[in-house]
């Protein structure tokens, strides 16, 4: 089991990475994907609040994205 949950965080972790990279490169829809799954994989990850620093950025600057 514990080595279940290790492995879980390390994906988690792999999966926050990935989102910053997107991030950096500008595609924030692939980031906030990331994110959202980091966070279900791990409560604990800093992809929570990741996720909800980038919906900030995103209702400021990409209205479309919630109203299309």
């Amino acid at each position: 089991m514990k080595q279940t949950q290790d492995t879980m965080k390390d994906h988690a972790r792999q999966l926050y990475e990935t989102g910053n990279e997107w991030r950096r490169k500008g595609d924030l829809m692939r980031a906030q994907n990331c994110y959202l799954e980091a966070a279900a994989l791990d409560a604990d990850s800093p992809a929570a609040t990741a996720n909800e620093m980038l919906e900030q950025i995103m209702a400021f600057r990409h209205k479309d994205y919630y109203n299309p």
